[in-house]
């Protein structure tokens, strides 16, 4: 795995064979590489990302139930 002149995991991970395990290592080891605020603007990013596919798909909020006078 490289790191650039930042100091972070950065690159594609290329593998002959697939290997699950240096995957996870490799993914977790970008997002440690990451500052807090970094994270939680990924985490709003991807949230925002499936609540958007969510829609597209014909999943919307459920309707609202009123109460009556």
């Amino acid at each position: 795995m490289k790191r650039s002149r930042t100091g972070r995991a950065g690159g594609i991970l290329k593998l002959a064979t697939d290997d699950p395990e240096w995957e996870l290592e490799f993914e977790l080891a970008y997002l440690r590489s990451l500052t807090t605020q970094e994270r939680f603007d990924l985490m709003f990013r991807k949230s925002r990302e499936l609540a958007e596919s969510l829609a597209r798909h014909g999943h919307r909020k459920p309707a609202a139930v009123l109460k009556r006078a």
